[in-house]
């Protein structure tokens, strides 16, 4: 069975373009963890203390427009390891694991069957079912190149998680920081409150740990003698972590530092110049394709990115841009889709009834949070300031991140940009036509419509009329089509009814969604029962919702329920023995990440976040 296995990784790399033999660079991955560009030094922030990570982008190219595609761990990594975006995957959803075709195939594959050592040390969190750790020689927090074969060319990853958000949670003794709070910048998006400006001191801290450690592991590799066969990496796994960084489309979120260095004896992998920086917009579903190509590899026919370094580098086309993805974090179901060609930036909420904070309650173990939070519960933030946390949110968001880098100002309502509008609008749509956007149907569904294939194949079956679908989705976010929705809720289309009830929802017209109350799917059964609850009928949706805490549904059935129940703040109207009901209902709750019993609790503590 090895030697099976093995063949075929020979056979899959040769069909790729090289041979085994060939002589390759080695490539190092260093990944921070919740970091924007912005904190670092050699990104222009004057009060971070970074010299080994400026040192790296002086040494090499320092790129002003990488992103990555998605705004939270375990969907961006999804997308990194099979340069395809995570929507066109079905992982999308936060710690999900449903299963992906078998032809969506990691890099690794690729340059294990090139000879590579590929060490991982130690994140996975891929977000699609299998394990993880199988696809690597070693995965572990002691995997290291070293290891290796004496001349075997090695990839390797070292992820440094000492900027992760939850370092700023609160701590029994925290450091005396380098900077004053009452000196740090505050960027104008925050309210300016004393928990923020104390988080963002601790975390140039954090940040000033990280380029430390990343100083230790370049000096391990000079100090190897592999440095100038070595092309190096460091990006973070996206943006964060102070508040309206993690979780958001806001270049805050999504826009990462990227570093590569590439040494003399490999410079003709790389058009770009020395220290120079490159404004070539590049997001993490294009990381594959590169590492493939700086292995002598075309990219595999399924990946959707662009090698933008290597043999096989591809130009940027005219007109291209970056696709941006926001589902379910964690325990918060939503759907945001972003469209940005480096300076414009295109925001689209397809679920606009929903505040914009939080998207997930995870976040508030961190003070600024908190702080941000019952600031406006008091009513004392300033408009700008309050509206996260308003319903609805503008369905159309529309940035100049030159002239607002901050993106403050919504310009989708100027008549001057109208046409940018338009265009940046349609341009997204037909980005979710061409990569088969999986998020059009309500993750509660997935495992009724996809089975045991997962929703790949249902989603790009010709019987599934996915254009119909995402012109629905974004009729139904406007919520002014009314005779359209009413019209599909007599679909044999589960999901044309879905977006036929949201659109109803959102315009706040219950039309026919009574009849929808005894779908045969759950997503639109509790749809159309928050309907009647926002028309005023509210007895009759609390009854609804009591009946479908009682009915057989999936877990991500049960963690929308949920939402909802909260969403709506009727816990406490609920019969009798309901809350005990679904304390039974969690124990089960494995395929979501324990994210019911976290309702659970906030539940019974009266005070939910």
């Amino acid at each position: 069975m090895l030697s099976k296995l093995l063949s075929l990784l020979l056979l899959s790399a040769c069909c790729l373009g090289t041979s085994p033999a060939a002589e390759r660079p080695n490539i190092l991955w260093i990944v921070s963890e919740d970091t924007s560009a912005f904190w670092l030094g050699c990104y222009g922030n004057g009060e971070a203390r970074t010299p080994r990570l400026d040192r790296l982008a002086s040494e090499g190219s320092r790129f002003t427009h990488a992103y990555s595609n998605a705004a939270v761990c375990a969907v961006a990594r999804s997308t990194l390891l099979n340069g395809i975006y995570a929507p066109s995957q079905g992982t999308q959803h936060m710690r999900s694991r449903h299963p992906i075709p078998a032809e969506f195939r990691p890099y690794v594959f690729y340059l294990r069957g090139q000879g590579y050592y590929c060490t991982n040390a130690a994140k996975t969190d891929y977000n699609f079912k299998g394990k993880d750790a199988a696809i690597w020689d070693e995965s572990s927090n002691k995997a290291h190149y070293r290891n290796r074969k004496e001349g075997q060319p090695f990839f390797a990853i070292f992820n440094l998680g000492m900027t992760h958000e939850s370092s700023l949670f609160r701590q029994k003794k925290e450091p005396v920081t380098r900077l004053k709070p009452a000196e740090v910048f505050v960027p104008p998006y925050l309210p300016d409150l004393p928990e923020v400006r104390s988080d963002i001191a601790r975390y140039h801290e954090r940040v000033t740990q990280l380029d430390d450690r990343v100083g230790e592991i370049l000096d391990e590799l000079e100090n190897a003698g592999l440095a100038e066969d070595t092309i190096v990496f460091y990006f973070s796994d996206h943006g964060g972590a102070i508040p309206r960084g993690k979780r958001y489309l806001e270049d805050s979120g999504v826009r990462v530092p990227l570093l590569v260095r590439v040494p003399g004896k490999w410079r003709k992998l790389s058009p770009f110049k020395e220290a120079e920086p490159v404004s070539e917009p590049v997001s993490f579903v294009d990381f594959a394709p590169t590492l493939l190509s700086l292995a002598g590899l075309e990219k595999a026919p399924q990946m959707q990115g662009r090698a933008f370094l290597g043999e096989h580098r591809k130009a940027l086309e005219k007109g291209a841009g970056v696709f941006l993805f926001a589902d379910r974090f964690d325990e918060l179901y939503g759907m945001r889709r972003g469209w940005t060609e480096g300076r414009w930036k295109y925001i689209r909420r397809f679920m606009p009834q929903q505040p914009a904070a939080p998207y997930s309650n995870y976040s508030f173990g961190q003070p600024a949070w908190q702080a941000w939070r019952e600031a406006y519960r008091k009513g004392s933030l300033k408009p700008e300031h309050a509206r996260l946390w308003e319903s609805p949110q503008p369905v159309e968001e529309l940035f100049d991140t030159e002239a607002d880098p901050w993106e403050v100002k919504n310009l989708a309502a100027d008549p001057d940009h109208a046409a940018r509008l338009t265009g940046m609008r349609e341009a997204l749509k037909q980005t979710m036509i061409a990569v088969r956007d999986t998020g059009i149907v309500p993750e509660p569904m997935f495992a009724a419509l996809g089975r045991e294939q997962g929703i790949v194949p249902y989603v790009r079956a010709e019987s599934f009329d996915y254009g119909k679908n995402v012109d629905l989705a974004f009729r139904a976010g406007e919520g002014k089509d009314l005779e359209r929705f009413n019209a599909g809720l007599g679909s044999k289309d589960p999901v044309e009814r879905y977006w036929s009830l949201l659109g109803l929802r959102i315009a706040k017209v219950a039309g026919k969604a009574e009849s929808r109350l005894e779908d045969e799917h759950s997503a639109n059964r509790v749809l159309a029962a928050e309907i009647l609850w926002v028309t005023g009928k509210q007895e009759q949706a609390k009854a609804a919702l009591a009946k479908e805490l009682t009915r057989e549904i999936d877990d991500y059935s049960l963690l929308n329920l949920v939402n909802v129940l909260e969403r709506l703040q009727i816990v406490d109207g609920l019969p009798p023995g309901a809350i005990e009901g679904l304390r039974k209902r969690a124990i089960a709750d494995e395929n979501s990440s324990g994210y019911v019993r976290r309702f659970l609790k906030r539940f019974e503590q009266g005070a939910p976040d």
